[in-house]
């Protein structure tokens, strides 16, 4: 595959030159046009050369989203530094886990995330904290943003990035332990933004809407390179909270390809939403990723946004982050439609042998947007990656139309004796039954048949339903095995920044649950 650029800064670059006075970015009420941000770009990156930071540092973004966000990770990298964005939902240890994996001096850092790195210079070699927001004490070690940007001109680029360097090092959620940096090259990102470009002919006419956290690579790319790269407008949401403003701001922004995750077209499809808001807006992607999109959801959202379409997409953070999207033109339910242009994708055994068509095994990832490896990790990389192929870790099939279907994670495979049970195909029914909102399957387990499914189960508003209920309508669509032999109703579901259910915390809840003996009846 061929790339325009070697690196981001060029299409900023290009952009300033062919649309200097267009919109780049809406933030709040104001407008940023492609030339002022170019200038904010150049300005913050001549202050991070004049602090010492060259080509190969590591320089981690702890911020939430906004302009700056932006701005750094673009300033970062023109200098051919290494950005890190870290998850701002991240408790103090986990910060300092990442700082020292990657042996931060300088941390870009929201003065409203404050709190959580009270003590960070005490955990790690940090030094000095580049501060987005007002702060108070300004001194050596403590620099506002803002300052640094009002003190600077431009800066001219001594040494660009090339398409084969290190762009970004994004942080697994670490579900499973202790996370693990995936290396991404411009090379990388570019095959992404290439692939999906070519999928939904994305224009300079189109714009984006982001409000899903920066930090997240499916953020990163869909929703802030992907439209640099094709110069479309950016509106900006700090918050995702609350959510009226995200609708007030599709409508009023005229946004066209909104991307989400599960949890939002979930909440969508059941809203109440303006009449004037389905005649009015001009979306006409809606993208789904970061995790499962569930078959009830995509039909009851179709039914109700009739003139666009919903695409979901699979990817990971080391394939930069898209493997796999649907296509307009055929959307299959269940499936997360065929490899994007420049992947390959196959399914194969535990011997890493091909299957055929229609039958289920591991899914393996081959192409230009798989990660260089996991950062300080040669043993977890060489796991990984085998012959230049990624070992995702997640079940699938594809079909004879090359359509890929993912069945669960390999991790989260219930073995009952020794018969396979898919937790996602449990959870996708009962999501069909009326009242439930969402439903996480795990196993538990068992001396005499190994494992046993079990269901954690979040209610609808006002909704009554118990456990024998739920059950019974269970049995009318799957094996008995497959049924949950316990489930509990749980106020929330434990879920990530991306909106992942973390199981591993449901499965510490079981026996918890099973001590107290907790009544299932709702």
């Amino acid at each position: 595959m061929k790339y325009k650029y070697n690196n981001f800064y060029e299409m900023i670059v290009e952009n300033e030159k062919k649309y200097k006075n267009s919109p780049a970015y809406f933030i709040d009420n104001k407008k940023v046009t492609w030339g002022e941000f170019k200038k904010l770009v150049d300005t913050f990156s001549k202050a991070l050369h004049l602090m010492g930071i060259k080509k190969g540092d590591k320089i981690p973004i702890f911020v939430t989203n906004s302009l700056e966000f932006i701005i750094a990770m673009q300033a970062i990298q023109k200098i051919g530094a290494v950005a890190v964005p870290i998850n701002t939902f991240l408790k103090e240890e986990e910060v300092a886990f990442i700082l020292n994996d990657i042996d931060a001096k300088l941390l870009i850092a929201s003065k409203k995330l404050q709190n959580n790195i009270k003590n960070i210079r005490e955990k790690t070699n940090v030094e000095k904290i580049i501060w987005e927001g007002d702060i108070e004490e300004i001194d050596e070690n403590n620099i506002s943003f803002n300052e640094m940007i009002s003190k600077f001109d431009s800066h001219e680029v001594s040494q660009t990035p090339k398409l084969d360097d290190l762009a970004f090092i994004i942080y697994t959620s670490g579900t499973t332990g202790k996370p693990k940096g995936a290396m991404l090259t411009y090379k990388n990102i570019f095959s992404n933004i290439v692939g999906i470009n070519e999928i939904t002919n994305i224009t300079k006419k189109d714009r984006f809407i982001a409000y899903l956290p920066m930090f997240h690579s499916f953020t990163l790319t869909v929703n802030l390179l992907l439209p640099m790269y094709s110069a479309s407008a950016v509106v900006i949401i700090k918050s995702i909270m609350p959510f009226s403003n995200i609708i007030k701001q599709t409508l009023l922004k005229r946004v066209t390809i909104f991307t989400g995750v599960p949890d939002v077209y979930s909440a969508l499809s059941r809203a109440k939403l303006p009449f004037y808001f389905h005649w009015f807006h001009k979306v006409r992607f809606f993208i789904s990723g970061a995790a499962p999109l569930p078959a009830e959801v995509l039909n009851k959202f179709s039914k109700k946004f009739k003139k666009s379409k919903l695409l979901e997409g699979y990817g990971l953070s080391e394939c930069s982050p898209v493997v796999a999207v649907n296509r307009a033109e055929l959307q299959k339910p269940g499936s997360v439609g065929p490899a994007i242009p420049g992947v390959e994708v196959k399914i194969v055994n535990d011997d890493l042998e091909e299957v055929p068509i229609g039958e289920e095994g591991e899914i393996i990832v081959k192409g230009d947007n798989v990660m260089r490896g996991y950062y300080n990790r040669e043993d977890a990389t060489k796991e990984t990656i085998i012959n230049g192929w990624l070992l995702t870790g997640d079940i699938g099939k594809l079909d004879e139309d090359g359509y890929l279907y993912i069945l669960d994670r390999k991790k989260d495979l219930i073995i009952s004796k020794g018969v396979n049970i898919y937790p996602r195909e449990i959870e996708e029914v009962c999501l069909k039954y009326p009242g439930i909102k969402e439903c996480a399957v795990v196993g538990m387990k068992d001396e005499k048949l190994g494992e046993i499914p079990i269901a954690f189960v979040e209610l609808e508003d006002d909704a009554k339903v118990n456990e024998i209920e739920i059950k019974n309508f269970l049995k009318k669509h799957l094996a008995n095995y497959k049924v949950p032999k316990h489930i509990y109703f749980v106020e929330n579901l434990p879920k990530n920044a991306t909106g992942k259910v973390l199981k591993r915390k449901l499965r510490e809840k079981i026996d918890e649950y099973v001590k107290e003996g907790r009544n299932k009846k709702n």
